[in-house]
C-alpha cells in the first residue's frame, strides 16, 4: 500500500472546486497509474457554495432571485467520486505551518481543531465584501439571513444609500432602482423612492471605458438612482428606529431607510503568515505559474486571494487550466522520479493576465460591458447576465462539469 498524498484545498469558491473538480477527474487518474494514492481536502468556512453573483438582485426581493436559489451543498458535488478519495471539511483556515507543510483548521462543529499535514496546497480563500449579503462571512446561513433582512427593509424603503462605484455598487444600486422606482418612460418620471449611489472615483467602473461609464450613470438614473462621485462613505451608525446616518469623507452626514455598503473586498488570508502577503493581504503569486513560490514546493494560488488576480469570471476561468497543468506536471514529475522536489520536464504552461476592457453590468432593464474593449449591445448584457444573473452555471460549478472536458491537454508552442 503506498504512502497517501493529501491534495488541500482550502476554499469551496469557484476557484477552489474548479481545481478540486480538475485534480480528481484529469490528475488523480494519471497518478493512479504511477502507484501513486492521493487524497483531496475540501475546506471551507461554509457548507453551502454561494453564487454571489446574484446577490444584486436577490437583496432586493426574493420574489425577483429567492436566495435559496444561490446556495447549494459542496458536498453534494463531489458524490460521483468514489468516497475514498476526497473529504469535505466545514472549517476556517486558522493557521498555516509552512515549514512543517500543515494547516491548521476550526472546525465548524463545536469549535475543535484539526492539522492537515499537505504534499500538496492550494490557496483559494477567496476574498470578501463589506456586506455579508454579496459575499460569505462564514457560513452560508449569516449570507442567507443578511439577504431577508435587506429584503424586508428594501420593501418598504423610502431612501437608500448605496457605497461603491465598482461592478458591485452598480448592478445593486440598479437592482434597488429599478424594484423601488420602475424605469423612466417617455414622459415624466417620478421616483418614488431616493437612491444614491456613492463612490470615491470621479467615473464608474474602473474596467470600462469613460464613454461606458457614462451610459451606466445615464441607467442609473432612469431607475431613479443619483450618483455622487469622489465621496466614499466613512462610517455609519444605525439609528434607534432603523435607518442608517452615514459620514462621508466630505464632511456631510446622509440618512436613509436603508444603507448598502458595495465598495472593495478584504482577501481572506488572515492564516497566511505575513511574509508570503503583499502589503493589501494578497497571496504573493507567481504571475505566470501561479505557485506561491516562496512558501515551498506544491503550494499553489487559484482565485481573487492571489495577488495576480483582476478578479471576475474572466481571469479566474482563464487560471485554472492554467494552475491544474502546472500542478499536473509537478505532481507527475514527483511521481515518475520518486523525488518529491523533482522539477517537470519543459516549460511551465504561463498564465497571462488580461487587461483588456471585458467586463458585463446589469444595470435593472438595461446594461453596459465590453469584451476586449469591444462594446456588448445592452440587449445582450440582459439576455447573458441580467436576465437571471447565470444562475444556471451554479451546477455545473458544485459538480464539476465546468471542468469536465481535460482542462491539462496542453503543449507548448
Amino acid at each position: 500500500m503506498s504512502e497517501t498524498h493529501n491534495f488541500v484545498v482550502l476554499g469551496g469558491s469557484a476557484a477552489g472546486l474548479g481545481i478540486a473538480h480538475s485534480f480528481l477527474k484529469h490528475i488523480e487518474p494519471e497518478l493512479k497509474k504511477l502507484g501513486k494514492t492521493y487524497h483531496v481536502y475540501i475546506v471551507d468556512s461554509s457548507s453551502h457554495f454561494f453564487w454571489n453573483t446574484g446577490s444584486p438582485r436577490s437583496l432586493v426581493s426574493a420574489t425577483l432571485l429567492p436566495a435559496d436559489s444561490l446556495f447549494m451543498p459542496i458536498a453534494d458535488g463531489f458524490k460521483s467520486y468514489d468516497s475514498s478519495l476526497y473529504t469535505v471539511i466545514q472549517g476556517t483556515a486558522e493557521s498555516w505551518d509552512v515549514q512543517s507543510r500543515t494547516v491548521t483548521i476550526k472546525l465548524a462543529d463545536g469549535g475543535d481543531t484539526q492539522t492537515l499535514p499537505y504534499y500538496a496546497l492550494v490557496l483559494a480563500t477567496g476574498t470578501r465584501t463589506p456586506s455579508p449579503a454579496t459575499s460569505l462571512h462564514g457560513n452560508y446561513t449569516t449570507t442567507k439571513a443578511a439577504i431577508a433582512d435587506l429584503n424586508e427593509k428594501l420593501a418598504s424603503a423610502k431612501s437608500v444609500i448605496v457605497s461603491g462605484g465598482g461592478p458591485t455598487g452598480v448592478e445593486v444600486a440598479g437592482e434597488v432602482g429599478y424594484f423601488l422606482n420602475g424605469s423612466r418612460g417617455w414622459f415624466s418620471f417620478y421616483p418614488k423612492a431616493k437612491v444614491t449611489l456613492v463612490t470615491k472615483g470621479d467615473k464608474l467602473l474602473p474596467v470600462l471605458s469613460k464613454p461606458r461609464a457614462l451610459r451606466a450613470e445615464t441607467f442609473l438614473n432612469n431607475v431613479g438612482v443619483d450618483v455622487v462621485y469622489n465621496v466614499s462613505v466613512v462610517s455609519s451608525t444605525t439609528d434607534a428606529d432603523g435607518k442608517t446616518t452615514v459620514n462621508l469623507s466630505n464632511g456631510e452626514q446622509w440618512t436613509a431607510d436603508v444603507y448598502i455598503p458595495a465598495w472593495g473586498t478584504t482577501p481572506n488570508s488572515e492564516y497566511v503568515p505575513a511574509h508570503l502577503e503583499d502589503n493589501q493581504g494578497y497571496i504573493k503569486t507567481n504571475g505566470t505559474t501561479l505557485r506561491a513560490d516562496a512558501a515551498g514546493p506544491r503550494v499553489y494560488v487559484a482565485g481573487d486571494v492571489g495577488n495576480y488576480s483582476r478578479g471576475g469570471f474572466h481571469s479566474l476561468y482563464s487560471a485554472i487550466p492554467v494552475l491544474a497543468t502546472n500542478i499536473k506536471r509537478d505532481l507527475l514529475a514527483a511521481a515518475a522520479s520518486g523525488q518529491p522536489d523533482a522539477k517537470p520536464d519543459g516549460p511551465d504552461r504561463p498564465f497571462t493576465a488580461s487587461d483588456s476592457e471585458t467586463q458585463a453590468v446589469p444595470i435593472g432593464p438595461k446594461g453596459v460591458g465590453a469584451v476586449n474593449g469591444w462594446g456588448l449591445p445592452s440587449f445582450l448584457i440582459w439576455l447573458l447576465k441580467g436576465r437571471n444573473y447565470m444562475i444556471g452555471n451554479i451546477p455545473a460549478t458544485i459538480n464539476g462539469d465546468m471542468v469536465k472536458a481535460d482542462n491539462t491537454q496542453w503543449k507548448p508552442n
